[in-house]
Protein backbone atom coordinates (compact mmCIF):
# COMPACT_ATOMS: atom_id res chain seq x y z
CA UNK A 1 0.00 0.00 0.00
CA UNK A 2 1.94 3.33 -1.16
CA UNK A 3 2.00 6.63 1.16
CA UNK A 4 -1.40 8.01 -0.57
CA UNK A 5 -3.19 5.16 -0.50
CA UNK A 6 -2.86 5.04 3.79
CA UNK A 7 -3.22 8.93 3.56
CA UNK A 8 -6.89 8.26 1.73
CA UNK A 9 -7.69 5.52 3.75
CA UNK A 10 -7.07 7.23 7.11
CA UNK A 11 -8.79 10.49 6.07
CA UNK A 12 -11.89 8.23 4.97
CA UNK A 13 -11.61 6.83 8.56
CA UNK A 14 -11.34 10.11 10.15
CA UNK A 15 -14.35 11.32 8.72
CA UNK A 16 -16.25 8.23 9.84
CA UNK A 17 -14.86 8.30 13.81
CA UNK A 18 -15.43 12.15 13.96
CA UNK A 19 -18.95 11.23 14.16
CA UNK A 20 -19.00 10.05 17.38
CA UNK A 21 -17.13 11.21 19.99
CA UNK A 22 -15.98 8.29 22.22
CA UNK A 23 -14.67 7.00 19.08
CA UNK A 24 -13.41 10.29 18.20
CA UNK A 25 -11.66 10.33 21.99
CA UNK A 26 -10.18 6.91 22.08
CA UNK A 27 -8.40 7.81 18.35
CA UNK A 28 -7.03 10.60 19.77
CA UNK A 29 -5.45 8.61 22.98
CA UNK A 30 -4.06 6.35 20.55
CA UNK A 31 -2.48 8.81 18.34
CA UNK A 32 -0.69 10.13 21.23
CA UNK A 33 0.46 7.02 22.51
CA UNK A 34 1.77 6.42 19.00
CA UNK A 35 3.96 9.71 18.98
CA UNK A 36 4.97 9.27 22.00
CA UNK A 37 6.13 5.77 21.39
CA UNK A 38 8.09 7.71 18.11
CA UNK A 39 9.90 10.44 20.12
CA UNK A 40 10.75 7.49 22.93
CA UNK A 41 13.05 5.83 20.52
CA UNK A 42 16.94 6.93 20.20
CA UNK A 43 17.57 4.55 17.88
CA UNK A 44 15.18 5.81 15.14
CA UNK A 45 15.81 9.16 12.97
CA UNK A 46 14.69 10.74 10.13
CA UNK A 47 14.95 10.22 6.42
CA UNK A 48 16.95 13.22 6.56
CA UNK A 49 19.77 12.43 9.15
CA UNK A 50 19.75 8.66 8.12
CA UNK A 51 20.95 10.34 4.35
CA UNK A 52 23.10 12.42 6.21
CA UNK A 53 24.88 9.32 8.14
CA UNK A 54 25.38 7.68 4.92
CA UNK A 55 27.43 10.69 3.53
CA UNK A 56 29.43 11.94 6.64
CA UNK A 57 30.41 8.13 6.24
CA UNK A 58 31.41 8.33 2.75
CA UNK A 59 34.33 10.85 3.83
CA UNK A 60 35.80 8.37 6.00
CA UNK A 61 38.45 5.74 5.25
CA UNK A 62 37.39 2.83 3.05
CA UNK A 63 39.29 -0.81 2.58
CA UNK A 64 38.39 -3.41 0.37
CA UNK A 65 39.34 -6.95 1.01
CA UNK A 66 41.17 -8.58 -1.37
CA UNK A 67 41.40 -11.55 -3.53
CA UNK A 68 41.76 -15.04 -0.76
CA UNK A 69 42.14 -12.47 2.06
CA UNK A 70 39.99 -13.65 5.34
CA UNK A 71 38.13 -10.39 7.12
CA UNK A 72 40.65 -11.39 9.89
CA UNK A 73 43.06 -10.65 7.69
CA UNK A 74 41.87 -7.30 6.78
CA UNK A 75 41.89 -6.22 10.14
CA UNK A 76 44.95 -7.19 10.59
CA UNK A 77 46.20 -5.52 7.59
CA UNK A 78 44.22 -1.89 8.31
CA UNK A 79 44.16 -2.19 12.09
Amino acid sequence: MTAIQMNVEMLRNMSIIAEDEDLLKRAAKYLRKLVAEKQADPTQFSKEEFFARIDEAKKGPTFELREDETLEDLIKRVG
